[in-house]
């Protein structure tokens, strides 16, 4: 699995509405459920572990970017969603700046490993300022799933 086989041109936002932390999390939320990757009536509980897991720590990680993240049973394989702002979300980040790029990704419950190492690859990927330039450069969706595409590692 590779980062970019997380996504699809339907799961990027490439330009967020949310100014603040938890509408960007609610609006990539609604991104997997309008996408079929979370059924509607599951939002709650989703919205649920990653809102619990959220409020541990931010996983605003600094260098404008974001990856809010839990596991829930009620996925069955690794889903996620990618949004851009180019004017910045209040996030709590760690480093007290606004985010730029929100990666919000769902595991199923009890992958821990599975967890980590896409955690680690995301986090990884997007430490390339590089990366971070060409996602902030590109158009619209196609062009930042071929960021993804031409730069992802394995996950």
């Amino acid at each position: 699995m590779t980062l970019a086989n997380l996504l699809s041109t339907s799961q990027i936002v490439p330009e967020m509405e949310s100014t603040e932390h938890w509408a960007a999390i609610g609006e990539l939320v609604d991104v997997l459920v309008a996408t079929g990757k979370i059924q509607s009536e599951e939002r709650a509980l989703v919205w649920d572990s990653i809102k619990q897991r959220e409020q541990t720590m931010s996983t605003g990680i600094g260098f404008g970017i974001a990856i809010p993240h839990a596991s829930s049973e009620k996925v069955t394989e690794v889903v996620a969603a990618f949004g851009r702002s180019q004017t910045g979300i209040e996030f709590e980040s760690l480093d007290g700046q606004p985010v730029f790029i929100v990666v919000l990704f769902v595991v199923p419950k009890d992958q821990f490993q599975t967890h980590l190492r896409t955690l680690a690859a995301i986090a990884k990927f997007l430490n390339d300022k590089t990366v971070r330039e060409e996602l902030s450069a590109a158009e619209d969706a196609t062009q930042i799933l071929q960021v993804f595409e031409n730069r992802s590692p394995r996950a």
